[in-house]
């Protein structure tokens, strides 16, 4: 299994069913290739290619944004052979309480970044159905949509407006999560290329256990 790092907000859209694609910036040799015109997006998806992250088959691993916690009885005693994950994907929902024991009062949920979060934590396991490389700005109205983008806005009569989740996911989902010292070479107005991934929810591979 590879690993693969989503936001919470992302991490809710699949766990939602909302979110069945991502994209990821293309990067180093592979990008050179792309410019150059060495390569199409069918050799890109090819499970011999070593440029793409990800091949049609693969089974990732989320990482996510958590923490680690232990039990504490009625007497205040902490078990720290009874350590237990929570995920921020999950909060406000999360309830400290149950009827092995509660934490203690003064005890803060402390979250880790997901990129700290161990692959024995991980509870979302996706399998890659197809890897392809193409402009940002290629995203359709439906990859839009594939991608988690929410649609708050509508007009009168539930319908949304034409372009709305291709703008929502340049500016709402996209530029955000690119930092502002990048956002010239990888914002959504720099329309680089990138790794379209798609994948579906599967169950966690047996010889992982």
């Amino acid at each position: 299994m590879k690993p693969i790092l989503f936001n919470t907000e992302m991490v809710r859209a699949i766990l939602d069913g909302r979110k069945t694609t991502t994209r990821r910036v293309i990067k180093g040799i592979a990008l050179d290739w792309l410019t150059k015109g060495c390569f199409t997006s069918k050799f890109v998806a090819s499970p011999d290619n070593y440029l793409a992250p990800y091949t049609v088959g693969d089974v990732l691993y989320v990482r996510e944004t958590f923490t680690e916690l232990c039990r504490t009885d009625e007497n205040g005693y902490t078990h720290y052979n009874e350590s237990f994950y929570l995920y921020a994907a999950d909060s406000p929902q999360i309830d400290l309480y149950d009827g092995d024991g509660f934490l203690l009062d003064d005890q803060r949920i402390k979250w880790h970044p997901s990129i700290h979060m161990p692959k024995e934590a991980a509870r979302i396991f996706l399998r890659v159905t197809d890897v392809r490389a193409e402009r940002l700005q290629d995203i359709t109205e439906d990859g839009a949509k594939a991608e988690g983008t929410d649609a708050d806005v509508q007009i009168a009569g539930g319908y949304v407006l034409d372009g709305y989740y291709r703008s929502r996911f340049a500016t709402h989902l996209w530029n955000t999560t690119v930092k502002k010292s990048d956002i010239d070479k990888y914002g959504w107005e720099a329309n680089p290329f990138v790794w379209v991934i798609s994948f579906e929810r599967c169950k966690k591979p047996k010889d992982e256990n």
